[in-house]
């Protein structure tokens, strides 16, 4: 299982707490850093000092990293026109010398929505925009160098673009698509995703949501093994229960929180946990770190989680 470091910066962090995550994460020997795609803290955390762009902050970590996977989990649709998100992470990509993925949804925050004047559809109005940027962004990065790429949709048309730049990753960077959907989020990841993410659903729930994406790519003849499938949870390890406690309400939750919606205890328990999740299919693993001033967390984690799984 790959073990992915995954961050919340909406809730506090500017781009050089990211770069210092971004590096550790790199040198601890994690496959990748991830990062939400928000614009508005949630809960009662201010968000000091304020939202960094995705993008722009993935652009820079490019630059200052050489290894480790870069993206999204992920980008809403609501965000950015297509065409320009094509482009944002087909140079993202370039910059790094091909590491980029993008995550892509249909969106669900209302209120960064109203805080930044941006439009909310109703949920059959985003996933619509969701599977017209799908359609379209691999439609850019797909097309041959020298041939033009039309698209005509009912949100977006486009008419004799170049389709670029190109992507270094071909035919192109990962896609991941996740949800709890039930027919046309399994749809899009089987057409058009690389990996299928369950968010942050509890085994039981996980088994339903890759069973079913299992469902859709045999109902369009595409093999599911050649879909990667994973999930997301927050995390809190600690050498004892007592670190366990003091990780936990660091992030303002309770061990019972813990047990109920993320992953913690100590690493022995840890390894166990996620590797439940393994056994369904999860191949990859986000671990959510909220609190990215604790570098000692990775430490611990990559000494003696990592090494058991990998």
């Amino acid at each position: 299982m790959l073990l992915r470091i995954f961050t919340e910066p909406q809730q506090g962090a500017s781009y050089d707490d990211q770069l210092t995550v971004a590096r550790k994460t790199e040198e601890c020997g994690f496959d990748a850093f991830f990062r939400s795609d928000h614009y508005l803290a949630m809960g009662d955390d201010d968000g000091l000092p304020g939202p960094t762009d995705a993008w722009i902050t993935l652009a820079g970590l490019a630059r200052e990293t050489s290894r480790i996977k870069l993206g999204t989990l992920v980008s809403s649709a609501t965000f950015r026109n297509p065409g320009v998100l094509a482009i944002s992470v087909a140079q993202v990509d370039q910059m790094s010398g091909g590491r980029a993925e993008l995550g892509l949804g249909a969106g669900w925050f209302e209120a960064e929505h109203a805080a930044y004047g941006l439009d909310f559809p109703d949920t059959p109005g985003r996933f619509d925009l969701l599977t017209e940027q799908l359609e379209l962004i691999t439609g850019l990065w797909d097309t041959p160098v020298g041939e033009k790429y039309d698209f005509t949709g009912k949100h977006y048309q486009l008419k004799d673009s170049p389709a670029l730049p190109k992507p270094v990753q071909q035919p192109h960077p990962p896609i991941i698509v996740g949800g709890a959907g039930k027919k046309r989020t399994p749809a899009l990841a089987a057409q058009y995703a690389t990996e299928f993410n369950a968010g942050f659903k509890n085994l039981d729930e996980t088994k339903v949501l890759f069973d079913r994406v299992r469902a859709a790519c045999t109902t369009i003849d595409r093999d599911p093994k050649t879909l990667a499938l994973s999930a997301a949870h927050r995390v809190a390890v600690g050498k004892d229960q007592a670190e366990v406690e003091r990780r936990a309400a660091n992030v303002g939750w309770s061990l019972d929180q813990l047990a109920e919606h993320g992953v913690g205890g100590t690493p022995a328990q840890v390894v166990d946990h996620l590797g439940r999740f393994a056994e369904l299919g999860a191949d990859r693993f986000y671990l959510q770190i909220m609190d990215l001033t604790d570098l000692d967390h990775l430490d611990l984690i990559a000494s003696e989680v990592l090494p058991q799984l990998s």
